[in-house]
């Protein structure tokens, strides 16, 4: 992974005081950042090389014979397998779904073309109580005492997920309660999955702590201190994803929760939205150059190995600049004629490009926007783990279904 950060200062003015007194706070967010990672029972401690899952990987084994997946959570308990998945789909010989919304259609669709008794199921909820990730189940009818194609990992106190895996003697793993929906991709949450479509753990969480090492500690201090001096001025409130790589997509979505749950409290935050590219160069492109200038843009982008170019000469006399160009090569043109207009228009962009498409890469990326996040928060005095006001959204919703 590289990447690449320019902010433009004739569009970005911070007060340098602010920024001085900011900057002597990242250094003790970062030394308290380092102790909670070393700490068992804290969030950040899932990034520890010391942090124990609850499994063994031979209790997951009789598993691994199904061919077919269907993974049932919302929110942080399934955008983390479906980032693994779509990253690293080459690597996945199974049929995997994922059923993170009511979808009617769906359903149905899946139950008209599967065999129910040769799909493995995993059903997550932290809480055991998700309203959509229990219809869902409900829905399928999946549930049978003693079946042996149900997974449930949900939080091991008094909820219907814990209290159905003991009612109907089904596999379970436990949830650890300090470690949140959008914080869990690196812990059971994610590797369970993960692991059974043949991913690699031990290489996805092989390099995540490196993106703390003292030598990355420039990065994180510069992009965090720039990025929350950005909230505090309330003058960017749209954070756009431009995504170039459809491998990148559900990453991207993982990363939108991510920042909007932690960092949108006590009337800050940035609005995460995936713009994908080329295609929105055509829709949305204009806004984006001449458009009000509250936005700042992450544009992403993976290395491909594409030999095949087109061969544009036999049906055009005419020499034009398609001939022998592969499709990576038109896109990525097509990238930097952005990055030029962005330049030139002094519009705040950051560029990541992805080297290596593997899982070492995934767990960098993970960590790194987990990491940023977390300081972000933290120099802002928001707390970037709890979502109150979701959770009032969730009480609401349940007393309307009584």
């Amino acid at each position: 992974m590289s990447y690449h950060n320019t902010y433009l200062s004739t569009k970005i003015r911070y007060k340098k005081n602010s920024l001085k007194k900011m900057a002597k706070e990242f250094n003790q967010i970062y030394l308290d950042i380092s102790n909670e990672i070393n700490k068992k029972g804290t969030t950040l401690s899932v990034l520890s090389k010391k942090f124990k899952l609850n499994f063994k990987i031979k209790d997951l084994k009789e598993f691994k014979k199904f061919k077919t997946l269907a993974i049932i959570g919302m929110g942080g308990s399934i955008l983390g397998s479906m980032s693994v998945y779509n990253f690293l789909e080459t690597k996945v010989k199974k049929k995997v779904y994922f059923f993170d919304n009511i979808n009617d259609k769906k359903i149905i669709d899946f139950k008209k073309n599967e065999n129910i008794k040769k799909v493995l199921f995993l059903i997550i909820s932290k809480s055991g109580n998700t309203v959509e990730t229990l219809s869902n189940t409900f829905a399928l009818k999946i549930l049978k005492k003693n079946a042996k194609n149900i997974i449930i990992i949900a939080e091991k106190k008094n909820n219907l997920l814990f209290s159905i895996s003991k009612k109907y003697n089904l596999f379970y793993v436990e949830h650890k309660s300090f470690v949140g929906g959008r914080y869990s991709v690196l812990s059971e949450t994610g590797i369970i999955p993960s692991y059974l479509m043949g991913i690699n753990t031990l290489k996805l969480r092989s390099k995540i702590f490196s993106i703390f090492k003292e030598k990355n500690k420039f990065l994180l201090k510069d992009s965090a201190l720039k990025l929350a001096s950005m909230l505090k001025l309330k003058k960017f409130n749209n954070l756009i994803f431009i995504n170039y790589s459809p491998q990148l997509k559900q990453f991207l979505f993982w990363c939108q929760q991510l920042i909007a749950e932690s960092l949108g409290k006590k009337n800050k935050g940035f609005l995460p939205m995936i713009s994908n590219a080329p295609k929105d160069h055509h829709s949305l492109l204009q806004l984006y150059l001449d458009g009000p200038k509250d936005k700042l843009f992450y544009i992403f982008s993976c290395d491909e190995y594409v030999k095949s170019k087109l061969s544009v000469s036999s049906f055009v006399k005419k020499n034009i600049n398609l001939n022998k160009k592969s499709l990576y090569q038109i896109k990525i043109a097509q990238k930097n004629a952005l990055i030029k207009s962005f330049s030139k228009n002094k519009i705040p962009f950051r560029e990541f490009k992805i080297k290596k498409t593997n899982e070492e890469t995934l767990g960098k990326l993970f960590s790194y926007f987990i990491l940023e996040t977390v300081i972000i928060g933290k120099l802002l005095n928001i707390n970037p783990y709890d979502q109150p006001a979701v959770e009032q959204v969730k009480v609401f919703t349940k007393n309307l279904l009584k």
